[in-house]
């Protein structure tokens, strides 16, 4: 009995406003205080890829991994415009990050094995489940990646791409020959010029650089898909408070898709008597404040960025020019792989 009534005080001692007393306190972290500071939210993005990261015509970065950004601006200042964004390189990317120079690496970055274990970063979460392809030129007459044996091949370095591109034609006993050029803009000046027979990166990215070619109907996307590339936002290891943060914007942004709370209604649902929603929207658990962020942290997330769906929608979805399916990046009830954490 004894034992029962020990086991009773310590869930009490551990609800969420006490809870919210003693992680505030153990995850205290350097980059918060320091983004705070500055005033600003410092994110890492792709120097140009329509649907993800990229300048408009009036120079305002929009896609999938900018609302990222300006999702984890959003929670902390309630201002997704405190957000900067800084061009980097592939090669680049990682450097930056490690160095301090952003605060969040937001740029279709794959998570794999080696990058969490040796390059001193926390993968934070998939915000796009993609795979590996090849885009060739519709005269070719190439309607398989198998038909490419002796192919020369467009490619960035310092990339999963790079390796994942020597694995499957290795597998295949095919030969190619590699162009390896670092930026994308090289890249693809080099492809439609005929330097090479086809380009290789994710099948979003293929997608994206369509639209820039010059004639998009002249290109193919071949239908293989030779490896797993699950994206997402990074941070540096050592914070566990910011490395929170971040993960949990995510997370709340695929809860808010799963409860129906949407830019729209986020007003309305703040009265919502469901307990997900409750807890979503701060009017209770205490969750912000075990990160040292306000309780309306993800209210203001979707108020000013929206939901995950919403972010697909308008940057990447159907209706844009890239034209993209929700396919595996639709919630789990309905076939897809995003699936919310339990916030409670």
């Amino acid at each position: 009995m004894k034992k029962a009534l020990g086991i009773l005080a310590l869930s009490a001692a551990l609800s969420a406003p006490a809870m919210a007393q003693n992680q505030s306190q153990g995850l205290r972290g350097p980059t918060l205080d320091a983004v705070r500071a500055r005033g600003q939210l410092v994110c890492g993005v792709n120097t140009a890829l329509p649907g993800f990261s990229a300048p408009d015509s009036q120079g305002n970065w929009r896609g999938l991994d900018v609302d990222m950004c300006r999702a984890v601006a959003a929670a902390i200042f309630n201002d997704p415009a405190k957000a900067r964004f800084v061009p980097t390189t592939a090669p680049q990317r990682f450097v930056a990050l490690q160095s301090g120079e952003i605060d969040v690496l937001t740029r279709n970055a794959t998570q794999t094995y080696a990058r969490d274990v040796s390059l001193g970063m926390h993968m934070a979460g998939v915000n796009f489940y993609d795979g590996q392809g090849f885009i060739v030129k519709k005269s070719a007459n190439i309607a398989s990646a198998r038909q490419l044996d002796g192919a020369t091949i467009c490619v960035q370095p310092g990339t999963t791409t790079e390796l994942n591109l020597a694995d499957y034609f290795r597998a295949n006993r095919m030969r190619f020959t590699p162009v390896v050029i670092e930026r994308l803009e090289e890249n693809l000046s080099a492809y439609q010029a005929g330097r090479c027979d086809a380009y290789t990166t994710d099948a979003s990215g293929l997608a994206s650089i369509r639209t820039n070619l010059a004639t998009p109907s002249d290109h193919v996307i071949l239908p293989e898909r030779i490896s797993k590339e699950p994206l997402g936002p990074m941070v540096r290891k050592g914070d566990d408070q910011w490395f929170a943060i971040v993960k949990w914007t995510l997370q709340g942004m695929i809860e808010a898709e799963e409860l129906g709370v949407t830019q729209a209604n986020v007003d309305e649902q703040v009265r919502s008597t469901n307990p997900s929603i409750q807890r979503l929207l701060g009017a209770q658990g205490g969750f912000g404040a075990m990160m040292g962020l306000d309780n309306r942290w993800l209210y203001n997330v979707i108020k000013h960025v929206g939901n995950y769906g919403e972010s697909f929608d308008r940057n990447v979805g159907p209706r844009t020019a890239l034209g993209l399916e929700r396919g595996v990046n639709d919630l789990w009830t309905k076939g897809g792989l995003m699936y919310a954490i339990p916030l409670r």
